[in-house]
């Protein structure tokens, strides 16, 4: 079936996946056996720790879980989607013209997501889940007067305070618990359509990534991406997190970015910069999504969509702070929040490096394998993107650019001592960009590296009570 084209002058030129001198697979398995190791040693060194001290805050670390192997009406559900996607996923991405695929990810993605969240049951799996005593939906009756709650929002993030904030709330902007007060005043409230809110948004990075690897570089690492995407381990915490919406948010943003600036679209440049404001009102650490927005533009060698870029992306501020809710304000205040509780309790020493073992287990051994690859193209990649004269990045050059971005954005947020645990969840804006890297893998083992994607996730939602 004949694949729709793009005529574009600006798209890079296409290439092999895998140049012939990195093609074996051996240092790929041994990228992914140390990725495998960092994960045993986080368990080997945290499990013992946990138990004489308590300070690591998380029974099952790496990962804020409890052991408790258990099934659910979501298990066949997950088996299927699984063995669907590493079955026929590479062929179907490789032949269906592209606006179908971008659907059938799409959609894929959202039933992965849904079934493993499934395993746990309907109310515990998908309709509790943001109805705890830490989320947002227990605040929904507090902003009946939404200007009055914003002015007084920075009030109640401090544990001091009669009326402090529940942790989530408290942790993020108000962008964030708005958007479930806006499902509750359009008849959507309740937790059964947050968590579905939540799934179908992030379900739709996936497209979002899709659409951006496509725009810069190329058609070909795009379809190679789209069954890792679809079959991500991290679904097993975007089911139901408000996280995944945000990840999804800011995807959104990246991508209609990359369509601005190799097709000229005002449009789109102005709803990207929309949805970055945005995003940086749902959380603190997500104003580090502009490393791969700054580099959708060193890519692509234009600065024409920064002003209405700017322009779109200020509004957000400036609306939220004449409505009485100053961003830089309330952040010093979320940090004294963060050590009243359990971030002032769990050591930077472990963390620092354990959270990367967490992040192993959400992106999975493919992507460890796929970023193997990307480093070793950085060089490179760099050294080409930062001369004034060469032409512009390759495909391949362009990709590693791009993951490599989002890794850097992800290390900034370890070191920040800001994200000590539950990384598995909160980094879900970055992983989608560290997927990508699955489209540098030979074409010859996909299907082999999907049943090891689609194996973590199992594993992790059959062996283990999440705590999201």
């Amino acid at each position: 079936m004949k694949t729709e084209e793009r005529s574009d002058s600006s798209r890079p030129a296409e290439e092999p996946a895998a140049p012939a001198g990195r093609a074996g697979h051996r240092p790929d398995l041994v990228a992914a056996g140390v990725g495998a190791l960092l994960v045993a040693v986080a368990c080997g060194v945290g499990w013992p720790w946990q138990r004489s001290s308590g300070e690591l805050q998380a029974q099952w670390p790496p990962l804020l879980a409890s052991w408790h192997p258990h099934a659910g009406p979501g298990t066949p559900a997950a088996l299927t989607v699984a063995a669907a996607v590493v079955a026929y996923g590479p062929a179907l991405a490789d032949r269906l013209p592209w606006r179908r695929l971008l659907l059938t990810a799409w959609v894929t993605a959202m039933a992965w997501i849904f079934s493993l969240a499934l395993i746990e049951g309907w109310y515990r799996g998908i309709a509790r889940r943001l109805t705890t005593k830490h989320e947002y939906l227990r605040v929904i009756d507090r902003f009946d007067d939404i200007p009055a709650a914003l002015r007084g929002f920075t009030d109640h993030i401090v544990v001091g305070p009669p009326g402090n904030w529940p942790a989530h709330v408290a942790g993020h902007p108000p962008g964030s618990t708005l958007t479930f007060v806006w499902l509750d005043r359009i008849g959507l409230g309740g937790g059964a359509w947050a968590g579905v809110f939540c799934i179908v948004l992030g379900a739709s990075g996936v497209a979002a990534v899709l659409i951006a690897v496509r725009a810069l570089a190329g058609e070909r690492l795009a379809r190679r991406a789209a069954p890792f995407l679809a079959l991500a381990p991290f679904a097993v915490w975007t089911g139901t997190s408000a996280d995944g919406y945000f990840a999804g948010a800011a995807a959104w943003s990246i991508a209609l970015l990359a369509v601005a600036a190799t097709r000229r679209s005002l449009l789109a440049a102005c709803a990207s910069g929309l949805l970055f404001g945005w995003t940086c009102y749902l959380s603190y650490g997500l104003p580090l999504i502009a490393l791969p927005l700054a580099t959708v533009l060193l890519i692509t060698r234009t600065t024409r969509p920064v002003l209405p870029f700017l322009t779109a992306a200020l509004t957000v501020p400036v609306a939220f702070t004449l409505t009485g809710f100053a961003w830089w304000e309330a952040y010093p205040l979320l940090v004294e929040r963060y050590y009243q509780g359990a971030g002032g309790v769990r050591p930077y020493a472990y963390w620092v490096w354990g959270n990367l073992a967490a992040a192993a287990l959400a992106v999975g051994l493919a992507t460890v394998a796929g970023l193997r690859r990307t480093l070793t193209a950085t060089p490179s990649a760099a050294l080409g993107a930062l001369h004034p004269r060469r032409p512009a990045p390759t495909a391949e050059a362009a990709l590693t650019l791009l993951v490599l971005a989002a890794l850097l954005a992800l290390l900034a947020a370890d070191l920040s001592g800001m994200s000590k645990a539950e990384t598995e969840r909160i980094w879900q804006p970055f992983y989608f960009w560290l997927l990508p890297a699955t489209a540098l893998l030979p074409v010859r083992g996909r299907r082999g590296w999907l049943g090891a994607q689609a194996g973590v996730a199992l594993l992790v939602n059959h062996l283990v009570w999440t705590g999201w």
